[in-house]
């Protein structure tokens, strides 16, 4: 079967690891504090923000490397790379879970600030404890801040069989997709939360970004070609992403929110973000086209030294995505409860994406050593196959004079 990917196998975009390590430190900017950090984030100046091009991102990759798998190997092999991989992400999502839970009550008890109880959504923890615990594990109950993780568990779970059929037929996927999201956003489909409402992200709703990503990757991009090129969408794009940030800023500035009628600022703010308005969605959408059209996946800027820690940070995003999450409790806690000043935050903020580059970087180290080591020993299995008996008999018999020696 022949399938148009977006990448060759040895190519790889570094656009893709760059704009996901920008989403994680977008995000945890944003969550650490609503003042000067804030500004620093994508979400004050347009509908869009870090968890759209997050999801976006994840969704182009996993089908360029999940595809090929597939390809390759087959349905089964393929759903089992996924699932593996959906295993991954649910496994990270316990364990910072459970720190998170932990941290919170933990500090809130030691310095006497209950009040952190109920604004991270830990009170359910403490009024019934094992049946919070068992909705959080059935990603049901999530405190503050974790809803982004559990989507991806969803998403990449809800995979396999999507993948088959844009192998195939990427559009007919494509169209699926698309009217998954208008029945959700029609009929008000949503996963319930514990112990009342629903998802904050609505799964139904967002995987219209996932499964664009994967369209994209699976040779969409290819079709869409002539919209990176259009000058008239280049003029609509510019003028709608200028539209989008001063409608976003007018919710920050009062004053500004002055200059246009009520009904047309009631009409985007405020911004449905669980249910992926479409304002949101088509932000998105410019972004990524306006993005392909003056950032080629060739630019020799990428390979700048400036955006590593970026691309570094996009290639780890997993754990670094599950770092800044933490990092941004544990910033906005000490802000709350020392100076929330404009140096302090400033100083916060430097160190959370200090911290997050280093696990990034540590990750990376770590993965070439594994990688370096199951090679060694590999190429070494298969040097002691082809070897005479004598040779392996010495290599035993000093294979056993160093164990006994240790």
């Amino acid at each position: 079967m022949k399938v148009d990917l977006a990448l060759p196998p040895s190519k790889r975009d570094l656009r893709l690891d760059l704009f996901r390590g920008l989403a994680n430190w977008a995000m945890f900017l944003g969550h650490v504090s609503t003042g000067v950090l804030a500004w620093f984030s994508f979400r004050n100046y347009g509908f869009s923000d870090g968890a759209d091009l997050f999801v976006f991102i994840s969704g182009y990759t996993s089908a360029l490397v999940f595809g090929r798998k597939m390809l390759e190997g087959g349905f089964v092999f393929g759903t089992t790379r996924l699932l593996r991989r959906a295993w991954q992400i649910y496994a990270a999502h316990v364990l910072l879970f459970v720190f998170y839970l932990a941290s919170v009550h933990f500090l809130s008890n030691w310095f006497s600030a209950p009040d952190f109880i109920d604004r991270f959504n830990v009170a359910p923890l403490l009024n019934a404890p094992v049946e919070t615990i068992t909705q959080g594990l059935l990603l049901r109950y999530k405190p503050l801040n974790l809803d982004v993780l559990p989507l991806y568990v969803v998403v990449m779970g809800a995979f396999p069989p999507v993948l088959w059929l844009m192998l195939r037929h990427r559009n007919w996927g494509m169209l699926g997709s698309l009217s998954l999201y208008f029945a959700a956003r029609q009929f008000d489909w949503n996963f319930s939360s514990y112990p009342s409402g629903a998802w904050y992200f609505n799964p139904f709703a967002w995987q219209l970004l996932f499964v664009l990503g994967a369209w994209l990757a699976l040779g969409g991009a290819n079709t869409l070609h002539f919209l990176v090129r259009s000058r008239t969408v280049l003029v609509f794009g510019a003028a709608y992403l200028l539209f989008a940030a001063v409608m976003t800023l007018a919710a920050e500035l009062p004053e500004l929110q002055r200059l246009f009628p009520r009904a047309l600022f009631e009409a985007f703010n405020p911004n449905d973000k669980t249910n992926l308005a479409p304002y949101r969605f088509l932000h998105l959408a410019i972004l990524i086209i306006l993005g392909a059209r003056f950032i080629p996946i060739d630019a020799p800027g990428l390979q700048a030294a400036i955006w590593r820690p970026l691309v570094k940070c996009g290639q780890q995003s997993l754990e670094v995505f599950a770092v800044g999450i933490y990092l941004s409790f544990i910033g906005y806690f000490f802000l709350e409860t020392t100076s929330n000043g404009i140096v302090a935050q400033l100083l916060v903020g430097a160190a959370g994406i200090s911290i997050m580059t280093a696990v990034a970087y540590y990750r990376g180290w770590s993965k070439r050593i594994e990688k370096s080591a199951h090679s060694h020993a590999s190429q070494s299995a298969e040097e002691n196959r082809h070897a005479p008996a004598g040779e392996l008999v010495q290599l035993d018999h000093l294979d056993n004079k160093v164990v006994g020696a240790a």
